[in-house]
């Protein structure tokens, strides 16, 4: 079983490559050179050495700088070799210099938070609306930070000496709200900035590009593809990269080698499926933006698969009505979700922050998949017209009045 080092496939590139490209080869440079075709899973938790003093210089340099050590892995807490296919392969699509793998995206953010609070940078300065859970997490200050929330027009305002961070997220979760990232990467100066780049994905956006020094995602989302593994990861130049790293080896907040292999398979097929999906979410948003049952529909500037919009009567019912897609948290698989942000997702955020973020009462999030088109509309537009008038009278006699929206 293969247990080398990815890091050095970057030198057997000797041009640029095109994104679709990357997705496909990124990680698997050396793969042919060594007679295979597939990339191999490592399942080793511990690995053996006869050179206990070459074990200690090694260990010694990782907890100096947090460097990949050289030579064959040590332990699967330090590093894994097919979790690294995954981090070499996330970073060239991000054109970042590295990247680091957690078992989770709040995993992720919580190592960023953890590595600015180790430097006494505790405060973060942070835009509504974000992922529900990250909100939670800055606003109870459960690693110890401090959160000043601003629009993207007063960041330069509220930094402080002490600032660590600045989090933005980019379209958002759930309002697709977007952000000029070059303005605010300005307006940070020397604080990071970190952009969740989750429901963008580069095949949309590259933060990196537009002056962001951290970029994070929920890999569970579209980087997997498929609902079936859980991770986040962070890409960033090296520097950070080696502090992430320790932070991961201390914490244990490691990546399963499976869904490493999960997430490198993902990759190869991330620009079909995101512009396959996208193409039919701004069908959709066409058409719910046309409906008079609709309110409002969010759908972002630059595209992509998610769709939010606001109906005129209960939300709930419609999460009830849908029969093809799915009713379930979370997004970026293959088939189409639909929730209720104030139920779900958002549901941990104070519920006059959620408002003043935009995230109403009456908006759905819907994460579209590959599903046919006129599928979806169908099943959308039943939903839509909620139930038949006996369902509706039987159910009203059975339940007891639900609470204003």
């Amino acid at each position: 079983m293969d247990t080398t080092s990815t890091r050095a496939h970057d030198d057997v590139r000797t041009a640029p490559r095109a994104l679709a490209t990357e997705a496909v080869h990124a990680g698997r440079d050396d793969l042919a050179r060594q007679g295979l075709h597939a990339p191999p899973i490592d399942l080793s938790t511990t690995y053996p050495s006869y050179d206990s003093r070459g074990e200690a210089a090694r260990i010694d340099a990782f907890a100096t700088t947090g460097a990949v050590p050289d030579g064959p892995p040590v332990y699967g807490r330090l590093g894994n070799p097919t979790v690294a296919r995954f981090e070499t392969a996330l970073a060239r699509l991000e054109g970042t210099e590295a990247a680091v793998a957690f078992a989770s995206g709040m995993a992720a953010l919580s190592a960023v938070l953890l590595v600015r609070g180790s430097m006494g940078l505790r405060h973060v300065v942070a835009v509504r609306p974000l992922y529900g859970c990250s909100d939670h997490l800055l606003t109870a200050g459960l690693l110890g930070s401090e959160v000043t929330w601003t629009d993207p027009a007063g960041v330069a305002d509220a930094l402080r000496p002490d600032t660590g961070l600045v989090l933005v997220e980019s379209p958002a979760n759930p309002t697709l709200a977007e952000v000029d990232l070059r303005a605010v990467a300005h307006a940070c100066g020397s604080v990071p900035l970190l952009v969740d780049n989750t429901f963008a994905t580069p095949v949309l956006q590259r933060p990196a590009e537009q002056g962001a020094r951290l970029i994070l995602h929920s890999a569970t989302k579209y980087l997997g593809g498929h609902g079936d593994v859980l991770a986040g990861v962070v890409a960033c130049d090296e520097e950070f990269a080696g502090r992430l790293r320790q932070v991961r080896f201390a914490t244990g907040g490691v990546l399963h080698p499976l869904a490493g292999y999960l997430l490198l398979r993902g990759l190869s097929t991330l620009p079909v499926r995101v512009r396959a999906a996208s193409a039919t979410a701004a069908e959709l948003a066409r058409r719910l933006a046309a409906d008079p049952r609709v309110a409002r529909v969010h759908y972002p500037r630059i595209g992509g698969a998610m769709v939010a919009f606001e109906v005129h009567d209960d939300p709930h019912e419609v999460i009830a009505g849908v029969r093809l897609i799915t009713p379930a948290v979370s997004l970026g698989s293959v088939d189409t979700l639909i929730q209720h942000p104030a139920s779900i997702s958002h549901r941990i955020v104070d519920a006059d922050d959620r408002r003043e973020a935009g995230v109403s009462d009456r908006l759905l999030r819907m994460s579209v998949g590959l599903e046919d088109v006129e599928d979806l509309w169908s099943d959308l537009d039943q939903a839509l017209s909620g139930p038949p008038e006996g369902a509706r009278n039987r159910a009203t006699s059975r339940n007891a009045p639900a609470p204003a929206l």
